[in-house]
């Protein structure tokens, strides 16, 4: 199994945050077929070989996502894709 973490702060409200990371998820669906939920600050997502979650709060964003053996191959590409993400939703 192989981990990614990223964390940024950002300086949104948590609500503008909240709306960031639901923008990004809905990405995230769309494109790689991710399933997600959220239990109050925090969204949990799965698709087969990967689970994850995205923690906010007043000043941070985090994401951990664990990889199945069979995706750690192609782990270099979710990372940049992750960043991307990241970049685009919580700009520094």
């Amino acid at each position: 199994m192989s981990e990614i973490i990223i964390r940024r702060r950002h300086d949104k409200s948590l609500a503008e945050a909240r709306t960031a990371a639901e923008h990004m998820a809905g990405e995230l669906q769309e494109e790689f077929g991710l399933d997600y939920a959220w239990d109050g600050n925090r969204m949990r997502f799965k698709r087969p070989g990967v689970t994850g979650e995205l923690t906010l709060d007043e000043k941070e964003v985090s994401l951990s996502i664990r990889l199945g053996l069979l995706l750690f191959a192609v782990k270099p590409a979710i990372e940049r894709a992750a960043h991307r993400y990241f970049d685009e939703n919580f700009p520094v």
